[in-house]
């Protein structure tokens, strides 16, 4: 029942295989956690697509399209998210350093345990809100969806099956990049590795925030 359904496959393999902030995102948490938290952040990214499908489908999308006030609304709210999100990478490498500073054994992996285990709750936390808060995608789902949207079935259930299409790309893709940077980190100092890709990505994050707050238009 899905319009132009090829088109549709490499369409959003495309723009899934683009780089941005959703890549940067799941980076950043792999180098600061493990691959499972890569695995986790995606999972949560991947799930806030529904709730752009759910919103392209009902006409909310339409709204921000149609409203600047709105649109920038969740635009500022997103883009201070992602700075946010950065800041703490930037603050938590700091910290780091002030503690091996003053602890001088090394650090045991059991050490970590402990404090992995409230890790994967706000790791999807972080891919699902910094998903559903950024309106190029709800725009992107809006323009997009509907010109494979057959009109003689539900517009809701064509709307969830093309972004659980978009799910299972997706979550290809992110999990290989978290499950090949945890792999590659093994080759490295792992430390300095890790603190090294945390700092990239979340400098990243913050420009890719400052960038939404810049940017003020409505498309």
């Amino acid at each position: 029942m899905i319009v132009n359904f090829e088109a549709f496959i490499i369409a959003i393999t495309l723009l899934t295989l683009t780089p941005g902030l959703d890549t940067a995102l799941v980076i950043r948490n792999t180098s600061k956690g493990t691959g499972l938290s890569g695995y986790v952040t995606s999972l949560g990214i991947c799930c806030g697509l529904f709730v752009h499908a759910l919103c392209s489908a009902i006409g909310i999308s339409a709204i921000l399209a149609q409203s600047a006030y709105w649109f920038n609304v969740i635009k500022w709210a997103g883009a201070l998210y992602l700075i946010w999100l950065g800041l703490s990478s930037l603050v938590s490498i700091l910290k780091n350093r002030g503690r091996r500073a003053a602890i001088t054994p090394p650090i045991d992996s059991a050490s970590s345990l402990p404090k992995l285990t409230h890790q994967p709750r706000q790791y999807f936390q972080q891919g699902f809100i910094s998903n559903v808060l950024n309106p190029k995608t709800a725009i992107f789902y809006l323009a997009f969806l509907p010109q494979f949207i057959n009109p003689d079935y539900s517009p809701l259930w064509q709307s969830f099956i093309l972004a659980g299409i978009h799910f299972v790309i997706a979550m290809v893709w992110q999990c290989a990049i978290a499950a090949s940077l945890e792999t590659s980190k093994k080759w490295f100092n792992q430390g300095g590795f890790s603190t090294w890709m945390e700092g990239v990505t979340g400098t990243i994050l913050i420009a890719l925030g400052t960038m939404l707050l810049v940017d003020n238009s409505p498309t």
